[in-house]
């Protein structure tokens, strides 16, 4: 009998599919080179930094395609990646970047962003390429414990693996990352970039990030399982282009400092984000270069450069234990993206929407979202949300007086590592709806579990509170429109 199960597959998935064999063939039509043919060798001793880049290069000339690396450790320095060519690491290879800094080389990028304005160094770099690529099954090692810190000399005298700038069509699928010299992965302004099934540990110096994604458009980043010590999946917006149509899902992250992040830097903005389906806990490597062992938050949401946060959707996000669980953060920081750019003016953050959460933390930081006195954050809803708390505190610690800071470093724990709130934090906000809340408490906690400050239009609905003590539900200071349904 005739098979005909493929048949019945999907519309969806059979387009997904006719897709990605499209794009293959784009950066694969032309010639495949392996590195040992053009004289690589894979003892991971000698240098084959020339070889890598003269098979890159030829690839290109020739139309693009794979250039291999069978198993083995390949040593490298900086490879400049060219358009059509995706570098193809077979299961048991390992690209090891080089413990010398003499064989980087330093790049000034001609995309103007606030860290483009000097020379950087980079293991892997390309800017302005179409149709490149990251796959297979093996290994992309830094070796970057051995780059000191030296103060703000991220991407100066520690390289990051990966950084793409104004490039196309892009696609990292598959490979494991580990052990940067400061962010692993850095993707700045670029269109179309797909990053799929990729593994990284990053935790061997400071500023490592796992997945850095910088005013670029139409971006999936799924299935992915990321661990570091700064910043698990992080957006950003460190030029005058926003993070667009970007969609996160299906990701485990472990983090020492804000898991799934969008800021800090914002000139450009946030528009049209969606991140879902992800699981937040903490990293199993309890030391720390920065940030603490639980994590200081697992969704942040930050606008302090100016810029505009608007449409961004958040949903169905399980947190075991973190210093913080939601954090947003209208703030007036003001940093310039370049010396010749205008002083940013306070940017906009509206049209939030967190639902389906369900957290636990140890912590009396509390989760907060806050504006500046004259600047509110607006329209936010957060529905469905569950928030284990087993911390411990008093009425001394609800008496706390929490500090104005309009500019500063966003931090979810800026306000100092006590709030006076249970569950939410909640000042300078207009028009922002809590549907079916649930404040489980499992310790002696007598913080009310909504404090509101200067909040104009606020609708509490259907909350639940599960403790072992009587607690107000909410206190109010300069409150407007304030509507409770129980």
């Amino acid at each position: 009998m005739k098979n005909t199960k493929n048949n019945y597959l999907p519309r969806r998935l059979k387009l997904s599919f006719f897709l990605f064999c499209l794009f293959s063939v784009l950066i694969s039509q032309g010639e495949n080179l392996n590195v040992l043919d053009m004289g690589a060798k894979s003892d991971g001793l000698a240098l084959n930094t020339s070889i890598i880049q003269k098979a890159i290069d030829q690839c290109s000339q020739t139309g693009g395609g794979d250039v291999i690396f069978p198993q083995g450790k390949y040593l490298t320095g900086s490879i400049i990646l060219k358009s059509g060519v995706c570098l193809n690491l077979q299961k048991g290879a390992t690209l090891l970047g080089s413990t010398n800094l003499e064989d980087y080389q330093p790049i000034k990028p001609d995309y103007v962003a606030l860290r483009t304005g000097e020379q950087t160094i980079q293991l892997i770099f390309a800017e302005g390429q179409d149709d490149i690529g990251i796959i297979g099954q093996g290994t992309i090692d830094g070796q970057g414990k051995v780059f000191v810190r030296d103060g703000n000399d991220e991407g100066i005298l520690r390289p990051h693996i990966i950084q793409f700038i104004n490039c196309k069509n892009i696609l990292v699928e598959g490979i494991f990352m580990t052990n940067s010299g400061a962010w692993m992965q850095h993707y700045l302004a670029c269109d179309n970039l797909q990053i799929r099934g990729v593994r990284v540990y990053n935790h061997c110096n400071y500023n490592n990030d796992g997945i850095d994604i910088d005013g670029c458009h139409d971006v999936i980043i799924s299935d992915c399982i990321v661990d570091s010590d700064d910043d698990g999946i992080c957006l950003k917006s460190t030029s005058p282009r926003a993070c667009r149509n970007v969609t996160i899902n299906n990701c485990v992250v472990h983090s020492h400092c804000n898991a799934l992040k969008l800021g800090t830097e914002t000139t450009g903005g946030f528009q049209n984000i969606q991140i879902s389906n992800c699981l937040v806990s903490p990293s199993a490597k309890e030391t720390c270069f920065y940030g603490l062992p639980e994590g200081q938050s697992a969704i942040s949401v930050e606008m302090v450069d100016g810029g505009i946060l608007d449409q961004v959707s958040i949903d169905h996000i399980t947190i075991l234990e973190t210093r913080c669980p939601i954090f947003v953060r209208l703030g007036n920081r003001a940093r310039k993206y370049s010396p010749e750019a205008p002083q940013p003016l306070i940017g906009s953050l509206r049209n939030v929407s967190i639902t389906n959460v369900m957290a636990t933390t140890s912590s009396k930081t509390t989760s907060n979202i806050t504006g500046i006195p004259g600047a509110y954050a607006e329209n936010i809803y957060l529905g469905n949300i569950q928030i284990t708390n087993k911390s411990k505190a008093t009425a001394e610690d609800g008496a706390i007086v929490v500090p104005e800071k309009d500019a500063g470093y966003p931090t979810s724990g800026m306000f100092g590592n006590v709030l006076p709130a249970s569950a939410l934090f909640v000042r300078h906000v207009k028009n922002i709806t809590f549907d079916n809340v649930r404040l489980i408490m499992e310790n002696e906690n007598v913080l009310p579990a909504f404090v509101l400050d200067d909040v104009q239009g606020i609708s509490i609905r259907y909350p639940q509170l599960q403790t072992s003590s009587e607690i107000e539900l909410a206190t109010q200071k300069d409150c407007k429109n304030v509507r409770i349904v129980q």
